[in-house]
């Protein structure tokens, strides 16, 4: 098994576990979905449970959550456009020293690739949702959660680059 984690800050972003594509060479989109959790039971104090407990309780405590939000703990975070591009422009920066340390010969493709891709998460801005891995490392990947065409699969897209295997 291969767990993919953060050349930046080694938070672990996501496994093989899950269906995995990789899109121009910079990119990976990691199919996920929603599951069922339900958390362990809790400690009745004998307390009168409020209204909103009495829901939960009528949940049995079962939520629904991202699978792969929840098995690599990722933190749902928010940009606007301009901070997501500053953001963006010093993540790429770090990603490519790193590369040039680790990888020279991958510098040019990374960079040609990374931009023009870029230009798609701009170009579509409004379908994202933003996710930091576990630490919250502003300096660390931001991985971008979307629907594919049917509006109801979601995916996730992580930055090949950005990213080490580690084998399990």
């Amino acid at each position: 098994m291969l767990l993919y984690s953060d050349i930046l800050t080694d938070d672990e972003m996501f496994s093989d576990a899950f269906p995995i594509k990789v899109i121009d060479d910079v990119v990976f989109e990691v199919d996920c979905q929603l599951i069922t959790v339900k958390e362990g039971a809790d400690v009745d104090i004998g307390a009168n449970p409020s209204a909103e407990e009495q829901d939960e309780q009528l949940e049995e405590g079962a939520t629904q959550v991202n699978n792969v939000v929840h098995s690599f703990r990722l933190q749902q975070t928010s940009f606007d456009k301009k901070s997501f591009l500053t953001y963006l422009k010093g993540y790429m920066k770090s990603v490519k020293s790193k590369l040039e340390e680790t990888n020279p010969e991958r510098v040019q493709a990374f960079e040609k690739g990374a931009q023009g891709y870029a230009k798609k998460i701009v170009a579509n801005f409004k379908d994202y949702e933003f996710y930091t891995g576990e630490s919250m490392n502003p300096d660390g990947m931001i991985a971008l959660l979307n629907y594919r065409e049917d509006g109801v699969t979601p995916y996730f897209t992580f930055w090949k680059d950005g990213l080490k295997e580690i084998k399990l």
